[in-house]
């Protein structure tokens, strides 16, 4: 790659929160190749289903490859094969090994859906939302061997508002991250832009969550099953088990000035304001929205209509 030639650029990415990335990049630099992960299982049929990134690089005709494992013989000679100056990560769902992170000459730069050291991991965006953080934001990042430790190019900071989702905040943190990404590697590739090293002494992990995270433990206080039904909306999802099947909290409001906890505990049912409404350990949680099993979502006041036995 010289001054005057474009970089070669292979992208890795996969759910909705890369797509943007990638078609930001498309637009200002030549795309060699595009790394998802395999199409997966989903919905009541279990259907295979594309990741956001394949489709759109179908749909602006890239290459493409989806290999279980990157460390494949063919996956790295195809990566070889198309001899990339640089490669841009972003929510990939694979650790890059040595091999992969030395190939191209300009390196590995991930995007990054937090404020970094803060939330390295695989969950930054639910961590921040359950944790209570006022703000959070995208790193541009040079890789290396580690989890989310590479040093830092660039930062953008938003706001976390009340009312957020993980889904709403993951959308606003893509379009952040494109900007920021296209912003930064004009001079990052020519030297302009230098990394600066994490301070490992704020740093903290948000891990790989499972269906049972979502899970609501009423003993917890009402604020922060709050924060938990919208850091995992819409996955895993907040829910909690009624006559033995999975109700799903789709969203959910606050009453602190409670009456007096029922004698069985927190958990126990009641009504506040025509909806449905469980004692917490501190506080009430009225259900706005939510899901039955097998059922539409529904508001929780129509929910009260059919659930028998409530309170």
């Amino acid at each position: 790659m010289t001054v005057d030639t474009p970089p070669s650029i292979v992208f890795m990415g996969s759910p909705e929160f890369a797509a943007p990335l990638l078609r930001a990049l498309e637009a200002h630099y030549r795309i060699a190749g595009v790394i998802t992960q395999p199409d997966r299982p989903s919905g009541r049929g279990r259907s295979l289903k594309p990741p956001p990134v394949k489709e759109l690089a179908l749909e602006l005709s890239l290459p493409l490859l989806q290999p279980r494992r990157l460390r494949e013989p063919e996956a790295l000679a195809q990566l070889r094969n198309w001899a990339p100056d640089l490669i841009v990560v972003a929510a990939f769902g694979q650790i890059l090994r040595p091999e992969v992170l030395d190939l191209p000459s300009a390196g590995c730069v991930n995007v990054h859906a937090s404020l970094l050291p803060r939330w390295r991991g695989a969950a930054p965006i639910q961590a921040a939302i359950l944790h209570g953080d006022r703000e959070t934001g995208v790193t541009i990042m040079r890789m290396d061997a580690g989890v989310d430790t590479g040093a830092i190019l660039s930062q953008r900071a938003t706001p976390i508002y009340a009312s957020d989702t993980a889904g709403e905040l993951s959308q606003r943190l893509a379009a952040l991250g494109a900007d920021l990404l296209i912003e930064t590697l004009p001079g990052y590739l020519s030297g302009r832009i230098s990394a600066k090293p994490q301070d490992e002494k704020g740093a903290t992990y948000a891990p790989m969550l499972s269906k049972e995270d979502g899970r609501l433990d009423f003993n917890r206080p009402a604020e922060e099953l709050e924060r938990r039904v919208r850091a995992f909306q819409p996955w895993p999802g907040a829910f909690f088990d009624w006559h033995g099947q999975a109700v799903k909290v789709l969203r959910a409001s606050v009453v602190l000035d409670q009456p007096d906890v029922p004698p069985d505990g927190p958990g126990g049912h009641t009504i506040h304001n025509s909806k449905p409404a469980i004692f917490t350990g501190k506080g009430l949680l009225v259900i706005e929205e939510i899901q039955p099993a097998g059922k539409r979502p529904m508001s929780g006041g129509d929910f009260l209509q059919g659930a028998r036995g409530w309170a």
